[in-house]
């Protein structure tokens, strides 16, 4: 149907709801005669009259109520659709992928997303777990998570967790056999736990700091894992030390079941950070998130 003959239908019906070209020329912003100009030419393409006009009173004629009793319906389903999706510009609705490291997953992502999601249920979360620090853009996630100092410059960056601190761990079964390190250099002649980070092709280096004296080691031991989990489920089978985030290990610690070394030379540093690339790209959705995962010290 030609863009005219729409517009056309559409005058027809305001013209037969309101029961006057006046009251129907003031819905539409049009004036009287150019609003009767295109009912004319509505009948002339169709090639019958809709309207019977006296001087009094407009009224459709049987055609032109067939033809209002059919596309009246119609246009009221197209008004309620086009003012739902005017709604979804305000309302959040969308699925929301974000890259993460296992431990802010556990640690940040879940429970404050999922306090927070029982107040919006048309969005969904997607968490990918993973140490390759992808890029956001080419893989198509709509944010990532980091450490404050591995946030590329160019990106948006908002905290989402308070400063971090490492632990350095052992079970007491496995300190009976070995003495505990007093020194990071001591760990050459320990069995120690490795994170593999698929980006770099190695193992994480234990980085230590005392005084402003920074040690950054390559350990070695006879596991090694690409997650942090089974680091400290090692650890507990009295493996070797662990080299993990303390939070993670707090409880094992108060409970007698792992035992802290090396405290002195663990300074805390940045936390995690949300990251993505553009403000004007954000969709509500994506706000939501962003301020549920906003650090408030």
């Amino acid at each position: 149907m030609a863009i005219q003959t729409f517009n056309d239908v559409l005058a027809f019906v305001h013209v037969v709801r309101e029961g006057s070209f006046t009251r129907a020329a003031a819905a539409v912003g049009v004036t009287p005669s150019a609003l009767s100009h295109s009912i004319r030419g509505l009948e002339a393409r169709l090639g019958v009259r809709l309207l019977t006009r006296t001087t009094r009173s407009i009224a459709p004629t049987e055609a032109g109520e067939r033809l209002f009793s059919s596309v009246a319906p119609r246009f009221e389903d197209i008004n309620a659709e086009l003012a739902a999706v005017k709604e979804l510009h305000d309302k959040p609705v969308g699925t929301i992928r974000i890259t993460s490291a296992e431990h802010a997953a556990n640690s940040i992502l879940w429970p404050k997303l999922s306090k927070v999601l029982h107040q919006y249920p048309d969005i969904s979360v997607e968490i990918t777990v993973d140490y390759t620090l992808s890029d956001i853009t080419s893989q198509r996630y709509d944010a990532g998570v980091r450490i404050g100092d591995q946030v590329a410059k160019d990106m948006i960056a908002v905290r989402i967790g308070p400063d971090l601190r490492i632990a350095v761990v052992g079970s007491p079964a496995y300190f009976a056999r070995r003495a505990k390190p007093r020194t990071p250099h001591d760990l050459v002649h320990h069995d120690c736990i490795n994170l593999r980070l698929p980006t770099q092709g190695g193992l994480l280096p234990w980085d230590f700091n005392k005084d402003g004296q920074e040690i950054k080691f390559r350990v070695s031991g006879r596991w090694v894992f690409s997650s942090s989990s089974p680091i400290v489920r090692a650890a507990l089978a009295d493996y070797g030390l662990a080299f993990v985030p303390e939070d993670m290990v707090l409880e094992h610690i108060a409970a007698g079941r792992l035992v802290r070394v090396l405290d002195k030379w663990c300074a805390p540093y940045p936390g995690y950070h949300l990251y993505y690339p553009s403000r004007r790209q954000s969709s509500r959705a994506l706000v939501v998130i962003v301020e549920a995962l906003r650090h408030r010290a």
